[in-house]
């Protein structure tokens, strides 16, 4: 089975474009949770400038579902993330500044650091991710992390799958294929939608988990939040 996990940035970012508490970020993952999303996600940066860490907090006491923790691992993060002990964290290479996660991890030439980080995860109890793209040796020296799971950043995906579906999942299908081969669980993520999903899913083999944000949330302006999981979930039925 794999898991739909709503990511609620965007839900914030409504909120503080205008202050005040409108929409409640908390309320909508109890929703989603309600709705039948299998996680939560959110993704707090330095500048708060959607997830607040006082959201995080709020969250964590009001959903039983899995809740994944994105962030760059500086302190201040890892100090949130060991307070709250989701049950996963995603680590993603993004600056402070970065307006969106547009890359995944070289592996190799932060590998002391990310073991570092994944060690101090796992002492914490926490399931651990890192944000990769489809390259086969990065991949490789994931598994030297000690990662739980890899996220294939999956917007090259989302890009060719318009012009060419068959071209585009290839790269995608062989990164989880070694995955699983070396003992990591694949989860994926960025860009995912409505018109890619159910070919994703039918094509990569033991896909655990998609986190999806800003698609998700856009399609509930027209749909409903409740009438939008329904159909996210409906592409991840098996055939």
């Amino acid at each position: 089975m794999t898991k739909l996990s709503v990511n609620i940035n965007k839900i914030a970012t409504i909120r503080n474009a205008r202050g005040g508490n409108i929409p409640n970020v908390a309320k909508a993952a109890v929703d989603c949770e309600k709705f039948g999303a299998q996680g939560i996600t959110v993704h707090p940066r330095p500048d708060e400038r959607h997830i607040r860490y006082s959201d995080v907090y709020e969250i964590s006491k009001l959903i039983t579902v899995e809740f994944n923790i994105e962030g760059y691992p500086s302190e201040k993060f890892l100090r949130l993330v060991k307070d709250v002990k989701p049950a996963q964290v995603t680590l993603v290479p993004d600056p402070p500044d970065a307006l969106t996660s547009n890359a995944g991890w070289d592996v190799k030439n932060n590998l002391d650091f990310l073991k570092k980080v994944i060690k101090e995860l796992h002492d914490a109890g926490i399931r651990t991710s890192i944000f990769v793209e489809t390259d086969l040796e990065n991949i490789r020296w994931a598994k030297e992390t000690n990662t739980d799971r890899i996220e294939l950043y999956t917007e090259p995906y989302a890009r060719l799958y318009e012009i060419n579906k068959e071209q585009a999942i290839e790269p995608f299908i062989k990164a989880a294929e070694l995955a699983n081969l070396i003992g990591l669980g694949v989860n994926a993520g960025h860009d995912l939608n409505l018109q890619n999903l159910r070919y994703f899913y039918l094509n990569i083999p033991h896909l655990l988990e998609v986190s999806i944000g800003h698609a998700l949330i856009s399609d509930a302006l027209y749909y409903g939040l409740k009438k939008t999981i329904e159909l996210y979930l409906e592409q991840l039925k098996p055939l």
